[in-house]
C-alpha cells in the first residue's frame, strides 16, 4: 500500500511538472518581445501578413500609424509642425500612398502640427476629430492651416463620437472610446480616444486624455482591456489612474515624449505605477520608433532610434 502512494505521488509531481512546463510556454506564445534598437523599417522589411501598429518617434508629440494585412493605413495625429517633412518622407518610405483614416485627436500643436503636409501629400479617406466648444476653439495658425489643407483637398470632417465603428476588416474592428461628452473644461479631454482589436490582441490609443475622460470610459463600461496602451498626454501624472490602468490591464504602455522635455514626460509618479503593475514601458525618447506586428494571436515588439523631429 505504501509503495503504490509513493508511485501515485511521483505520477502527480510529474504531471504538475509537465502542466507548469506547459503554461510557460503558453504564456511565451502569447507574448514575444524583442528589443532590437537601430533596426530600419521600411516597406521592404515589413510583413503583409501581419498588422503593423507603428508608435513615431515625433519628439514631444504624437502620431501613431497602424497598417492592416487588408490593405487600409490608419494614422492617429502627427506630430509638430518642424518635423512634418520627415514625417512625411519617413511614411512614404513605409510605403504609404494614401491614408484610410486620419485621427486628429485634438486640436494642440504637438498632435496637429504635420497633418497639413500630411493632407497635402497622401489620398486621404476620412479624417475624424473631436466637436470642440466654439469657446474653446483655437485660432493658432497650426489649426487654421490644418482645417485650410482640408477644405482645399474638398474633404470634410467626421465628427469622432464614443461608440463609434470606424472600420470592421478581415480580422481588425477600429473604434472609438472617447470623448463621451459634448464639453470640458480642457482641451485634452476631447481627445479622440481610439481600440484596435486585431485578432485576439487589443491595443488603445489615448491621445492626451486625462483622468476626466477616463472616468467617462469606465462608467460607459466599455472593454478597455488591451495588450498594448499608449499612454496618454505623454505619461503625464494628469492621467493613467489607477482605476483605468486596471481596467485596462496592459502588458506594455507606450510614452511618446521627447528628449530632456521641459514637461518632465513621463512622469515619475506614471513611471513608479507601471513598475508596480508590472507594465513594460517603451518610450520613444530612448527607444525611438517602436513597432508592434501581430498576426491576432501573438504580438512582437522591435524598436528604431531613427529621429523625426526635425525638419528637412
Amino acid at each position: 500500500m505504501f509503495k503504490k502512494q509513493i508511485i501515485f505521488n511521483v505520477k502527480l509531481f510529474v504531471s504538475s511538472i509537465l502542466l507548469a512546463i506547459l503554461c510557460v510556454i503558453f504564456f511565451i506564445g502569447c507574448m514575444s518581445i524583442d528589443i532590437t534598437p537601430n533596426t530600419k523599417f521600411s516597406k521592404s522589411t515589413t510583413s503583409s501578413d501581419k498588422a503593423q501598429i507603428y508608435y513615431l518617434n515625433v519628439g514631444q508629440g504624437d502620431a501613431q500609424l497602424i497598417i492592416l494585412p487588408t490593405g487600409e493605413h490608419i494614422l492617429i495625429d502627427a506630430g509638430l509642425k518642424s518635423g512634418s517633412n520627415n514625417l512625411v518622407n519617413y511614411l512614404q518610405e513605409l510605403g504609404v500612398e494614401k491614408l484610410d483614416i486620419v485621427i486628429a485627436t485634438h486640436p494642440h500643436a504637438d498632435h496637429i502640427g504635420g497633418m497639413e503636409k500630411v493632407i497635402q501629400t497622401f489620398t486621404i479617406g476620412e479624417i475624424y476629430m473631436p466637436k470642440v466648444a466654439d469657446s474653446q476653439i483655437p485660432t493658432t495658425v497650426t489649426y487654421t492651416k490644418f482645417l485650410e489643407a482640408i477644405q482645399s483637398k474638398g474633404l470634410r470632417i467626421n465628427q469622432a463620437k464614443a461608440g463609434t465603428v470606424i472600420l470592421n476588416s478581415g480580422n481588425a474592428v477600429f473604434e472609438i472610446l472617447a470623448p463621451n461628452s459634448t464639453s470640458y473644461k480642457k482641451l485634452n479631454d476631447y481627445s479622440v480616444v481610439t481600440k484596435l482589436t486585431y485578432g485576439s490582441q487589443k491595443f488603445i490609443f489615448t491621445g492626451d486624455a486625462e483622468k476626466t475622460s477616463e472616468d467617462e470610459m469606465l462608467k460607459k463600461h466599455y472593454d478597455l482591456s488591451c495588450n498594448i496602451l499608449k499612454l496618454a498626454h505623454h505619461g503625464s501624472s494628469s492621467s493613467s489612474t489607477d482605476s483605468f490602468l486596471k481596467a485596462a490591464s496592459p502588458a506594455i504602455a507606450i510614452v511618446s515624449c521627447g528628449i530632456d522635455n521641459d514637461y518632465g514626460h513621463p512622469h515619475k509618479e506614471i513611471i513608479k505605477k507601471m513598475n508596480v503593475n508590472n507594465i513594460t514601458v517603451y518610450r520613444t525618447d530612448t527607444h525611438g520608433t517602436i513597432l508592434a506586428e501581430t498576426d491576432g494571436t501573438n504580438y512582437h515588439i522591435t524598436t528604431n532610434l531613427k529621429n523625426l523631429t526635425k525638419a528637412t
